[in-house]
């Protein structure tokens, strides 16, 4: 399974300015183990979610008092959960907790404190296998990658990049190639930074000169790669669809625009090598009237527009490899469920909470009172893009302008 939660990006502490974190979780490379800070009443505590049997579950991990609403929590392969405190505003604390009995165990790996008070330090996505946990360092003119679960003997620093990085993208399935949006000299670029070269930094992602591109998905089976880019709109982002290392060009469908909407994917179906148009891709999007889930494929110039289940963990959610969305949620009825929605392009089917997830045509928010509708809306043509070349200097594909 591939998975990935942005609610918001990775790099960015959900309710760190409003004191109250998000509703996402994280999730496990390969889909087995999720975790979350879950309410109780005014207070959080860390909670993981098993995914992988006949049905999902949730254990507690309840410390010794409430955490704080800026505390990041992790799942591990093993089923433990990796969880990052801040301290008296500066001093970084990495532990894992794991059930004993009726309560929680804790495991210290270290703490660390940034030498400069203006760096920000938070996880990266999960890795690939689940062993190790990494952490990214965002200062003011370079950004430093750090080892915090996995290692030898605590946290340690395997890289420096120069420049503000953020994202934070697997492009292997050995957890070596981490992609990140570096913000250089007024441009934002993705670079790869090469984990098993000593922290080697190449460039990846540049469609134009000018531009300024991110990555915010990638499959490592297809080599499908979900971009962010405002090169065929100036000031204006725009999100598209490449392909590691291909000559194709680059492209951005016009089903990808929905006015007054945010589009975000957060997931694309494994398991399809080689095939990139055919990768299930999910979607979240976010306008005045609320939250709700797209799926689409390259290969089909349309997308589904769907109702979220009620009490999504929004921004969260992952692939099987038959083509099925998995989307956690919680309720006061069902504290841990996940909705299943089977990819059929003629129309979703829907199992989860409340009323049945409907179809809608491209373009269309969800709405409760209405019918759902069937016939897809034919896309408008692509814009015309520039095409890629094969990279030569960076570990697997950089996609430039000719």
């Amino acid at each position: 399974m591939t998975a990935c939660a942005i609610e918001p990006p990775s790099t960015d502490r959900s309710g760190e300015d409003d004191g109250v974190p998000g509703t996402g979780c994280a999730i496990t490379a390969d889909g087995a183990y999720a975790a979350r800070l879950a309410p109780d009443g005014d207070s959080w505590f860390p909670e993981r979610w098993t995914l992988d049997g006949p049905e999902p579950y949730a254990v507690p991990l309840p410390g010794h008092q409430p955490e704080e609403p800026g505390t990041e929590v992790q799942p591990m392969g093993d089923g433990r959960v990796l969880i990052h405190r801040l301290v008296e505003g500066r001093r970084h604390t990495f532990c894992l907790l794991y059930p004993t009995g009726p309560g929680t165990g804790e495991l210290s790996l270290g703490a660390m404190e940034c030498p400069d008070p203006g760096t920000r330090l938070t996880l990266l996505p999960p890795a690939p296998g689940g062993a190790r946990a990494y952490a990214l360092a965002v200062g003011p003119r370079a950004t430093a990658v750090w080892l915090v679960a996995g290692g030898a003997a605590g946290p340690e620093r395997l890289a420096e990049v120069p420049g503000r990085c953020s994202g934070g993208v697997w492009l292997d399935g050995d957890g070596r190639l981490l992609a990140l949006d570096r913000e250089l000299d007024g441009r934002t670029k993705t670079v790869v930074v090469d984990l098993g070269r000593g922290g080697e930094v190449s460039p990846l992602l540049q469609i134009a000169d000018g531009s300024d591109d991110r990555l915010l998905l990638a499959d490592p089976d297809s080599g499908l790669l979900l971009i962010s880019s405002d090169a065929p709109s100036p000031g204006q982002e725009r999100l598209g669809w490449g392909v590691l290392g291909s000559t194709l060009p680059v492209r951005f469908p016009e089903c990808l625009r929905v006015p007054d909407c945010s589009v975000t994917p957060f997931a694309i179906q494994p398991g399809q090598v080689l095939l990139p148009e055919n990768c299930a891709v999910a979607l979240r999007f976010a306008g005045p009237s609320g939250d709700w889930v797209g799926t689409w494929r390259p290969a089909e110039r349309r997308v589904c527009h769907l109702a979220a289940p009620q009490g999504w963990l929004t921004g969260c959610g992952l692939w099987t490899r038959d083509g099925v969305l998995r989307l956690p949620y919680a309720t006061g009825e069902v504290p841990c469920g996940v909705a299943e929605l089977a990819a059929a392009w003629t129309g979703m089917e829907a199992a989860g909470p409340g009323d049945p997830v409907r179809d809608r045509t491209a373009g269309e928010a969800p709405g409760a009172s209405e019918a759902p509708r069937r016939t897809p809306v034919p896309d408008s043509p692509e814009p015309v893009t520039v095409r890629p070349v094969p990279l030569r200097e960076a570990p697997l594909g950089r996609l430039v302008t000719k």
